[in-house]
């Protein structure tokens, strides 16, 4: 039952995102780029849009076949009927849509917009689904699978090349630029972002649209003894949580785990420890870094480095607290713990930025402005990283 409830939804997910298909190619400003192709050839061809996709679909499950071979799953020939359906779906909100030209730029621009906004919708619901990839997704996982690369860069090629590859068809078929358009590369960039506003907005139906898709964890209550003690620590830059997390750690008798954690962290998610020093606590570059992440969202089995870096050091803090006595600093540990029984969570700010930067300046060595610019800037990431995985500050 589970099984067709998951193929229900991802059949209503299907349909959305063939609407949000022809919302962007009603909009005259280009499709997405999947589209980009089948659309360009429907303009110079008497075959309809959804018959182009349903073709150059069809072709993309062959390339699935020749690149996996052998480990190319006998579930995944699913997407043959999934293609022949969206194609037909697409056709059928096209005729839906006939009403819907606009020709003033900003009542085209609305219609992109409110496409993409369907489309992200329509990604989300079949990710939630999680039974088949559509070919395009597909392709991409079984390349990134082969050559051993990043989904997230290997979509944003995959991407890109669709988009250039309908560029020169369409110079070769109609001697100028048609089907491409900024359209394209708006709805490339937006309807990942709006999936992950979906995916985190929308949460809390999983468990209640496909109950069998939360991870049941061990009861962490019996992994952690009444009488032990586990202390979080967060706190601001130079104001000296790090020491006194330690020597609370001396007094009490306990563990205490603070750069410790980068090199289990290390071994957990197979990235270096420069790596994970580096993307543990801050999100560097969050524009580029949404930009780039918000391609994982077509897979629901793929996660961008920083997602994975954040998973790995939760299991890592998780086992260090059910093995109990320990003081934790940093890393969103009082989130990570917050439903661990004897938990205690601090925040440790400097009583004032005097203090703090004659701390920064004494212990780290950093003289002048540098160091109230580089408080300022761990302060910032620091907040930045909390915000991006627990909603707080």
């Amino acid at each position: 039952m589970n099984k067709l409830r998951r193929y229900i939804i991802f059949l209503i997910g299907l349909f959305i995102n063939s609407l949000g298909v022809s919302f962007i190619t009603k909009a005259n400003l280009g499709t997405s780029p999947i589209s980009s192709i089948p659309y360009t050839l429907s303009l110079g061809f008497k075959f309809t849009l959804g018959q182009f996709t349903i073709f150059f679909s069809v072709f993309l499950i062959v390339l699935q076949i020749l690149i996996l071979r052998k480990r190319f799953q006998k579930e995944q020939l699913l997407q043959i009927p999934v293609s022949i359906l969206f194609g037909y779906f697409i056709d059928l909100t096209m005729n839906l849509l006939y009403f819907l030209n606009p020709q003033i730029y900003v009542l085209k621009l609305i219609s992109l917009l409110f496409g993409c906004v369907i489309l992200g919708f329509g990604v989300y619901t079949e990710v939630l689904a999680d039974v088949v990839m559509l070919p395009g997704e597909g392709f991409v996982k079984a390349l990134s699978s082969t050559i051993h690369s990043d989904f997230g860069i290997t979509k944003v090629c995959f991407d890109g090349t669709m988009t250039i590859s309908a560029a020169i068809i369409s110079f070769v078929l109609f001697g100028t630029l048609k089907g491409v358009r900024e359209g394209t590369v708006i709805s490339a960039l937006i309807v990942g972002l709006t999936a992950r506003f979906f995916g985190k907005r929308l949460e809390f139906l999983k468990p209640v649209l496909i109950p069998d898709s939360t991870v049941k964890t061990a009861d962490i209550s019996n992994n952690n003894k009444d009488n032990s003690i586990i202390v979080t620590i967060g706190r601001e830059y130079g104001s000296g949580g790090h020491e006194i997390g330690k020597l609370l750690a001396q007094r009490l008798g306990l563990k205490f785990y603070d750069n410790s954690i980068i090199t289990m962290v290390s071994e957990e998610s197979g990235f270096s420890k420069e790596f994970v020093k580096k993307h543990e606590q801050a999100v560097p570059n969050e524009f580029l870094n949404n930009i780039l992440s918000q391609f994982y969202e077509y897979s629901s089995k793929d996660e961008s480095p920083l997602d994975r870096v954040f998973d790995a050091e939760s299991k890592v803090i998780l086992e260090l607290a059910k093995k109990g006595n320990c003081v934790i600093a940093g890393r969103c540990g009082d989130y990570i713990l917050k439903d661990f029984p004897n938990a205690i969570h601090i925040f440790i700010h400097g009583s004032s930025q005097e203090f703090k930067e004659k701390r920064v300046k004494e212990v780290y060595k950093i003289e002048g402005k540098e160091a109230i610019e580089t408080m300022k800037k761990v302060d910032t990431e620091r907040a930045k990283h909390y915000k991006r995985y627990t909603g707080g500050t």
